[in-house]
């Protein structure tokens, strides 16, 4: 005889066709209106990300649309991005791009999401915590809260860029693609970075003033954000570094440290809180403004903007790239 085998049913297993629930938004703040802006092209996203992200935002009980930026439409998609006037506005893009979109925004556009989709992502990692632009996503939408960002704005005469993390301006600044290197484990490009910033570091200075104060002379001058300075808890102003090795000696050592460990620490740097400040050099300024490499002219200004875009991110803000 026989006996016939009857499938084990589980009465507490939801339906294969059930409704799944959606994923819990933020109690923060109303998300009902999202749009993502999604550049394929930069180097930290990828061609399927437009697809990944609607499969995300299709967790959420919100009303999201995903754009692909394209190279000849980009100033029109993003103005029609900001005109729509959405809840939040995500951004998966160069570190370049997030900023121009949050400094077209302002404080008084809609809330901005810049996901890490650049090269250093200092922005994003100050934000979310991570370089992991969907778990960056999802931060956001399920712990993001209104937080106001304060930054700088460098202007050389030619071009003006905003900045919410920290600008470097002189040579030191060659350090920098070396020390995210190190971060990222990638030691043999870390010593091509490196060999490149001594081969070209500390051959010409500064003269810098400091809210109108007496100029003075410096290899170069650091200008950091509330937002990641550990020295400033409060949107009072940019810190301000001056790195002022005075022979070959404590420019290595000071070049160790801005590579592998807290350069404020070491005694050829000295802070303090500031809102502008002016640079001359005899010839154009390497700088780097929020992780973009830019060459600026032989002045620049720099002033610090209190209220200058407001972000979705988790209160307080991760951080990750304190400095």
């Amino acid at each position: 005889m026989t006996e016939s085998l009857t499938p084990t049913v589980d009465p507490t297993a939801a339906p294969e066709d059930a409704a799944v629930e959606p994923r819990v938004l933020t109690p923060h703040t109303v998300l009902g209106r999202v749009i993502m802006l999604v550049n394929p092209a930069a180097g930290g996203v990828g061609s399927g990300a437009v697809g990944e992200a609607e499969a995300i935002l299709a967790d959420y009980a919100c009303d999201a649309s995903v754009v692909s930026l394209e190279s000849g439409a980009f100033d029109s998609q993003v103005q029609a991005a900001l005109d729509a006037r959405p809840d939040v506005l995500f951004v998966l893009a160069g570190d370049g791009t997030a900023g121009t979109i949050a400094s077209r925004a302002g404080p008084d556009g809609p809330l901005i999401a810049p996901l890490p989709g650049g090269t250093m992502n200092m922005l994003p990692k100050a934000l979310y915590g991570t370089a992991d632009w969907k778990a960056a996503l999802r931060l956001a939408l399920e712990e993001g809260a209104p937080q106001c960002v304060a930054g700088g704005e460098v202007s050389d005469g030619r071009t003006t860029q905003a900045f919410y993390c920290a600008a470097i301006l002189g040579s030191p600044a060659l350090w920098a693609p070396a020390r995210e290197a190190v971060r990222d484990g990638q030691m043999r490009l870390a010593w091509m970075y490196a060999r490149r910033a001594l081969r070209r570091a500390f051959s010409g200075r500064l003269r810098y003033s400091l809210d109108g104060k007496v100029a003075r002379r410096a290899e170069a001058l650091v200008l950091i954000s509330p937002m990641i300075s550990r020295a400033m808890d409060e949107n009072t102003g940019l810190e301000a570094a001056a790195m002022n090795p005075s022979d070959a000696a404590q420019a290595f050592r000071l070049a160790a440290h801005a590579v592998f460990s807290d350069w404020r620490q070491d005694p050829a740097v000295t802070t303090r809180a500031i809102q502008r400040a002016t640079v001359r050099a005899r010839s154009r300024i390497p700088a780097v403004i929020d992780g973009e490499p830019i060459l600026l002219s032989h002045e620049a200004r720099v002033k610090f903007i209190r209220k200058a875009f407001q972000a979705l991110a988790p209160n307080p803000p991760a951080a990750e790239d304190s400095v």
